[in-house]
């Protein structure tokens, strides 16, 4: 029996074969009409005004940093579970990340931290929706638009999430998106920004189209620097046909995870708690594991018949943040060590992987 995966691609070849022969024939494989179509549909998703398409949401990041100004003596407040991009994006422009810990339950920022963490030098404010679940983001908001602080979301793993009802990407000042292969949308690599403001809007439309707007004489008006951080025609194809069927998508990971929380509960497991007002992607399937179980002689012992690995990791704990900072996130640390990610995705047969897991345990 060959191993259980931890994802499989919403995306197949056959699904985008004509088109992929259409830009090949064309011959433009950037900035053509595949690219601009995406933008505008994950816009109407999202519901923001604005909608760009980058390489990766770690380029995303660090452009939304550039646009907000953070430079050396600045704070940027990040969510300590998550994966390091969401850190090294602060300290690669000479700011410092300032680590929030999270909540044990949902393993988002802690509103209450949040506040406590806020000061004179606190430039932005990163949420980070781990591994999709929005919980909690709506009152984040509110604390940053109270102190007048801009609010960038962090949600390479949340397309298809919402809050109250409106989808990240319409929520936070600035939003990131992954399309990286272990998220929803995958286009290989790549990402995006949604914004609702104008004026950052024109910001963006010029960085990233290395500086231009529009044209000058028979060339373009660089009317700035600027970047490449551009998604290709091809990718853009891909990301439009998995953005078609997200709602499907999602509501398929939903019955998983339902079934995942019935199967394991008996056993001791504790799923990441979604807030009752939140629809969560299910971007990755996560628990806590029971207590006195080694979490890494369970995945361990795994090996071979159900990937697992790691819900994510505490960014205080970090060797490098760590050796820098000194200030160790009690309750990210704890989750580092004692969550799992199972596997997740359509027609997965979730008492095979109890199976294993009971085999093991046993």
């Amino acid at each position: 029996m060959s191993q259980i995966r931890l994802m499989r691609p919403y995306i197949s070849f056959d699904e985008v074969e004509a088109e992929f022969r259409e830009v090949f024939d064309s011959g433009i494989f950037t900035r053509g009409q595949h690219v601009e179509a995406f933008r505008a549909e994950l816009a109407v998703y999202t519901g923001a005004k604005h909608a760009f398409l980058t390489t990766s949401a770690t380029t995303s990041l660090w452009v939304c940093l550039k646009l907000l100004g953070v430079g050396p003596g600045d704070e940027v407040i990040v969510s300590d579970f998550s994966f390091p991009a969401s850190a090294n994006v602060v300290e690669d422009l000479g700011a410092r990340p300032v680590f929030a810990d999270v909540c044990p339950e949902t393993f988002n920022m802690r509103p209450e931290v949040l506040e406590a963490l806020i000061g004179p030098r606190t430039k932005a404010v990163m949420f980070v929706d781990a591994l999709g679940n929005p919980t909690g983001i709506t009152e984040i908001k509110r604390i940053c638009s109270a102190s007048g602080i801009p609010l960038i979301e962090d949600a390479a793993c949340a397309i298809g999430s919402s809050e109250h009802g409106v989808r990240c990407g319409a929520i936070a000042d600035l939003t990131c998106f992954s399309f990286h292969p272990r998220k929803l949308i995958s286009t290989g690599e790549g990402g995006a920004i949604t914004t609702n403001n104008d004026d950052w809007a024109d910001w963006l439309q010029v960085k990233l189209a290395h500086g231009a707007r529009g044209m000058k004489g028979v060339g373009l008006d660089f009317v700035d620097y600027g970047y490449n951080f551009r998604l290709s025609e091809l990718q853009a194809v891909m990301g439009r046909k998995q953005l078609a069927k997200i709602g499907a998508i999602v509501s398929e990971r939903n019955i998983v995870r339902n079934a995942y929380v019935e199967r394991l509960r008996s056993m001791g497991f504790v799923a990441q708690r979604i807030g009752g007002s939140a629809e969560h992607n299910v971007q990755s399937m996560v628990f806590r594991v029971p207590e006195g179980v080694d979490r890494d002689a369970l995945i361990a012992g795994l090996r071979g018949r159900v990937e697992a690995t790691l819900g994510t990791y505490s960014l205080s704990a970090g060797s490098f943040f760590l050796s820098k900072y000194s200030c160790r996130q009690p309750i990210s640390y704890c989750l580092e060590s004692t969550t799992i990610t199972l596997p997740l995705y359509e027609g997965l047969d979730v008492n095979l992987v109890a199976s294993a897991i009971e085999d093991v345990l046993s």
